[in-house]
């Protein structure tokens, strides 16, 4: 069996969620597909907890390969747990800030020493603070309450909290007429959103590398499926299966490179995120120890998986800046 972590679930708390190359593994069922015919079962494991709860398990030895965003995949990290960064698994996650319809709240700055919302030990909780930097305000500044998405919107609903740091997911509250966005980080600083990455356990990759193997290149395929410009409308009806709505998914895409925001490839720019979310999480008070990022990565199946099929210059490599390098 293969034990696959989401740190996430979708609406009305259903074992599907969207948004990435990560779930279409699992809406499609490609992993399940890829690993039958050897009488392999692949379980997938959707956590409500987000990040800190794929950690726990992980801990415990219950998941084998998961998908994290860099905050989470850090503290793991920074906490002793054996694993190893694989490929990358998103780039550019965008936040929004969500604020009940009403509310007086304009801004980032308007936020002080109101009851604001997030998840924390997510990357979520990374890329607010770096937001309430970026706008002269720390955690301290607010009244941060640790809640997870379906929480944060019956609480948003009933106005029991200020406002919210949260994802696509939220758009819906909006379209609902329950809240409004008063900021995103689409057009901001590039620092602001959040990237995630495929990861392993360390005693798994060398109990069965074969499967890790396998299971990075059906990864760099579907990478590749979701860069064809021609299977966007797909694609968005795919994610939908997660609660979220088509037109949510669509609205968050515009003007995005899913192309390029889909590539698995461990660039300057992938390494330079992970070294500034150790640096930052640090500053912040989010880890107590820090750790290189070169001796975390495991290339050897994401450099295999580019050369079998084919892909090796598919998507362009970014520098540290997020710029095509050459």
């Amino acid at each position: 069996m293969i034990r696959i972590g989401v740190p996430g679930v979708g609406v009305g708390n259903r074992p599907v969620t969207g948004g990435s190359v990560f779930s279409l593994l699992h809406i499609q069922g490609i992993a399940a597909e890829e690993f039958k015919k050897d009488g392999i079962e692949v379980k997938w494991n959707f956590f409500r907890g987000a990040g800190p709860a794929v950690n726990e398990a992980v801990a415990n030895n219950l998941l084998d390969i998961w998908s994290h965003g860099h905050l989470p995949s850090v503290v793991g990290r920074a906490s002793g747990l054996k694993t190893r960064l694989l490929a990358a698994a998103s780039r550019r996650g965008h936040a929004y800030l969500v604020v009940p319809s009403d509310s007086p709240i304009n801004g980032v700055r308007d936020l002080r020493g109101k009851k604001v919302a997030f998840q924390k030990g997510t990357a979520t909780q990374l890329s607010a603070n770096r937001i309430l930097e970026g706008h002269g305000l720390t955690e301290k500044d607010i009244r941060a309450i640790n809640m997870d998405a379906s929480t944060a919107k019956a609480a948003l609903a009933t106005k029991d909290i200020d406002a919210v740091f949260g994802g696509t997911d939220y758009l819906s509250l909006r379209d609902q007429g329950i809240a409004k966005i008063v900021y995103t980080t689409k057009g901001d600083s590039p620092t602001y959103p959040s990237n995630s990455g495929i990861l392993a356990r360390e005693d798994f990759i060398n109990e069965y590398p074969d499967v890790v193997q396998r299971f990075i290149t059906i990864l760099v395929k579907t990478a590749a499926w979701v860069g064809d410009e021609k299977n966007r409308t797909q694609i968005f009806q795919l994610w939908s299966k997660s609660g979220t709505p088509f037109s949510n998914y669509k609205e968050a895409q515009q003007g995005e490179d899913m192309k390029q925001n889909a590539s698995p490839l461990l660039d300057e720019y992938i390494l330079a995120r992970y070294k500034s979310a150790i640096g930052d999480s640090k500053k912040f008070g989010l880890i107590r120890n820090t750790f290189d990022v070169e001796p975390w990565i495991d290339r050897r199946f994401l450099t295999k998986a580019l050369k079998d099929t084919g892909l090796e210059r598919y998507w362009a490599e970014w520098d540290a800046n997020g710029k095509p390098k050459g």
